[in-house]
């Protein structure tokens, strides 16, 4: 390709069904380009056009992009190669030093032009949807109180931070140096800074961490430190369980939804106690 010159290897990477072409370019002018493609007008196409977005806006966070081409029906995106590992969110890791300082970082960030998160997080029903479609999912559950505060999501997520919206461990690559970078932005937002804390707080639990050391945690963030955790975390537990849930019972995509339903599940109870669940 005229971008990247002289290509001299190349390796393919395996990443799941969110590209058509994921490959690794060896160049003999500059630095290695990791090339991302899809074929076809769809949402894999919107989710890689994002990636180019945030690619500048988080500058210096992003791997950043070197350049961008439709070619036929394909768009095709190179990226500057990060070299690095994924980041470990255990108990007693010493990613999370890392991993906070970029969250800091990010908090910092304003995406005007970026579609608000409010205008997605729009399923503040899900509660009562199914306990009309589902009510097997939701037996136990105090359906009520889960959609009352599952409601106050769309005010409290408003703000003009950058907002990554699927923060786990795997999206974090800590390169030579101990710093940690955010990849994978296919659903940037903008919104309140500590959303992506809230999710990291989930995938914490996720990797060992007991809820209250997960929140500690978060609640360290520069994102929480004008937030009253309490409503905001209630809220978020409420309105994200009642989410994950719901696409874990459409069959539909997300990958993983169903294990996401059931982390996200298990937060509520402990967010809401016995009065939430009185099966779990």
């Amino acid at each position: 390709m005229d971008q990247v010159g002289q290509v001299t290897g190349a390796t393919d990477i395996a990443l799941g069904v969110s590209s058509d072409l994921s490959t690794v370019l060896v160049t003999s002018a500059g630095p290695d380009v990791f090339l991302k493609g899809v074929r076809g007008v769809s949402l894999r196409m919107r989710w890689l056009r994002n990636e180019i977005t945030a690619g500048a806006i988080a500058a210096g966070i992003a791997p950043a992009v070197l350049f961008h081409a439709d070619v036929d029906d394909w768009l095709l995106v190179g990226f500057e190669h990060l070299r690095g590992r994924t980041a470990s969110l255990a108990p007693g890791s010493p990613d999370l030093r890392a991993v906070a300082a970029v969250m800091a970082r990010l908090s910092t960030i304003t995406a005007p032009d970026l579609r608000p998160l409010r205008e997605r997080w729009t399923l503040t029903n899900a509660w009562n949807n199914l306990a009309e479609t589902n009510p097997e999912v939701v037996e136990g559950w105090d359906v009520h109180r889960l959609a009352d505060h599952a409601a106050l999501i769309t005010e409290l997520v408003d703000g003009s931070c950058l907002l990554h919206t699927d923060m786990h461990g795997d999206q974090f690559l800590i390169d030579g140096t101990g710093a940690a970078h955010v990849i994978d932005w296919a659903l940037p937002a903008r919104g309140a800074a500590w959303v992506d804390g809230a999710f990291l707080v989930l995938r914490l639990i996720e990797a060992g961490h007991l809820p209250e050391d997960a929140e500690r945690w978060a609640q360290r963030l520069p994102s929480f430190s004008d937030v009253d955790a309490e409503t905001t975390m209630n809220a978020f537990s409420a309105f994200i369980a009642g989410l994950w849930t719901t696409w874990a019972v459409s069959g539909k995509p997300p990958a993983g939804a169903a294990h996401r339903a059931r982390l996200a599940m298990n937060y509520a109870t402990y967010r809401f106690g016995e009065g939430a669940s009185q099966a779990r």
